[in-house]
């Protein structure tokens, strides 16, 4: 299974939408956040394969996770994100428990603060957000998790830059300062990124498949990754991969849909 993931994220490595981060259920690149933000009532629903070094070190193995998301302005973001737990993990396999058995759950927000080209055309759009922001630091959920090691695993606050480009495609340059102070898995310090969707002529059915692809690299702030997305349904339908650290594969699949 591992073998075929990985084969299917290279083929879409060498193989003019927002892109969606699967691995946190919200609008970004891989593991980095963007200041990218979908079209007024957009609503994504998704699924994917996370390989254990794109989780949290809470998973020691590997697993899976679905999520739903909606903008319901054209300057707010929102979504509900649930990665498996494993009755082993847990300590339950003696209650007769075994598998894929609960899930952590955790909520995500975005907010635009400036909009590209406001001022001047060439002005980056601004946005600042927040990961797991509801799930607390204490068994009694009574903290914020941004510092400690207890709930709230995704937990992370950011804000993020994005200016795009067009050449020969369209580029998108990223920026971000994303900051907690958990015990594990800190997440203090600058990320940055670039995407690149390609844009041709749509003078054959080649051309028109090419132009579903985009690709990506990052640093998230710890780690160099690169991905690529395609999309396979007139952008409702994307099929996402990464190679985290450039070697260990995930990818997942998300719905999009335009209620306005």
């Amino acid at each position: 299974m591992k073998k075929f993931i990985g084969i299917a994220c290279l083929l879409l490595l060498m193989a003019g939408s927002v892109k969606a981060q699967f691995t946190y259920g919200t609008t970004g690149l891989l593991h980095m956040p963007t200041a990218d933000m979908q079209r007024d009532k957009t609503f994504m629903a998704g699924s994917g394969f996370l390989d254990k070094h794109s989780t949290p070190y809470y998973w020691n193995y590997h697993t899976y996770n679905y999520y739903i998301n909606i903008t319901f302005l054209p300057w707010v973001e929102v979504s509900y994100t649930c990665t498996l737990l494993t009755a082993r993990h847990l300590g339950i396999e003696q209650f007769g428990y075994s598998g894929y058995t609960n899930q952590d759950r955790s909520f995500h927000g975005r907010l635009r603060l400036w909009k590209e080209g406001w001022w001047k055309e060439w002005t980056p759009q601004i946005v600042a957000g927040v990961n797991d922001f509801t799930t607390g630091a204490g068994v009694d959920y009574s903290e914020m998790a941004v510092e400690g090691d207890g709930n709230g695993f995704f937990n992370r606050y950011y804000i993020a830059a994005t200016k795009h480009l067009s050449w020969f495609g369209e580029w998108g340059v990223h920026a971000a300062y994303v900051y907690n102070k958990r015990y594990i898995d800190k997440l203090n310090g600058v990320a940055f990124g670039v995407d690149y969707q390609f844009d041709l002529p749509e003078t054959s059915f080649i051309h028109k498949a090419i132009n579903g692809l985009n690709l990506m690299a990052e640093y998230d702030s710890k780690f160099m990754n690169i991905g690529a997305r395609y999309t396979l349904w007139k952008d409702h339908i994307n099929i996402i991969g990464e190679l985290r650290e450039c070697k260990y594969p995930s990818i997942g699949m998300y719905f999009k849909v335009h209620l306005k």
